[in-house]
């Protein structure tokens, strides 16, 4: 399995690339923009979009979408319950002023639990709200090694803020307590936003989850 992120985007959303170098299948995580650099990519590995999946649906994790989508015929996924985020991408354009993204056609199919195959793979869905309603995790694992794509729920020494349009701050500690933090120790993180670490690390390392 042949796994790559790099930032993209007005705010350096991480977007990566989950593809399976024999079938070519690919599944293309929080493409946040800058899609002539994310279709050179998806190019040189002659990669088949499989799916386009978001960890959740803020303007920053979604502006190369609808051009993916165009050009491969790709679903893209979202958790049902970020819908309302994804109608008011004209509102989120505003707020923070950048320009406002085609739009795709979201399917609301993301359910935890639920797994998307990716050649002789599968990516593991988890949902875990609190950054939004629908933030969603993805998992997996493929070469001895897991990977861990957590959006804006956790990062590198930090989480996600809850401040905005339906933010919870106990349903984002409840979602890393339950789910995220149960998974390995040298699970491989790569955050919405900045560099990767581990789950082992941000368990002893992280101010939001050591508990004192």
């Amino acid at each position: 399995m042949h796994i790559e992120s790099f930032p993209a985007g007005p705010l350096g959303c991480n977007c990566s690339l989950v593809h399976d170098p024999v079938s070519k299948r690919t599944i293309v995580v929080d493409p946040g923009g800058d899609l002539e650099a994310i279709q050179a990519r998806l190019t040189s590995l002659g990669a088949k979009v499989e799916a386009i999946v978001h960890t959740h649906t803020h303007i920053d994790h979604v502006g190369a979408t609808a051009g993916i989508q165009s050009s491969s015929g790709a679903r893209a996924c979202i958790h049902e319950a970020d819908r309302f985020l994804y109608d008011i991408l004209p509102v989120q354009a505003a707020m923070l002023g950048i320009p406002l993204p085609e739009v795709a056609d979201m399917e609301g199919s993301l359910v935890d639990g639920a797994t998307i195959r990716v050649g002789s793979s599968e990516m593991c869905i988890l949902h875990t709200p609190g950054h939004t309603p629908g933030s969603t995790t993805f998992v997996v694992s493929a070469d001895g090694k897991t990977h861990v794509f957590s959006g804006d729920t956790l990062f590198r020494r930090g989480i996600g803020r809850t401040d905005l349009w339906g933010g919870d701050q106990d349903e984002i500690q409840r979602s890393l307590r339950e789910k995220i933090l149960t998974l390995p120790d040298d699970a491989i993180v790569v955050p919405g936003h900045g560099p990767e670490t581990t789950i082992g690390e941000e368990r002893v390392k992280n101010p939001f989850l050591v508990r004192r």
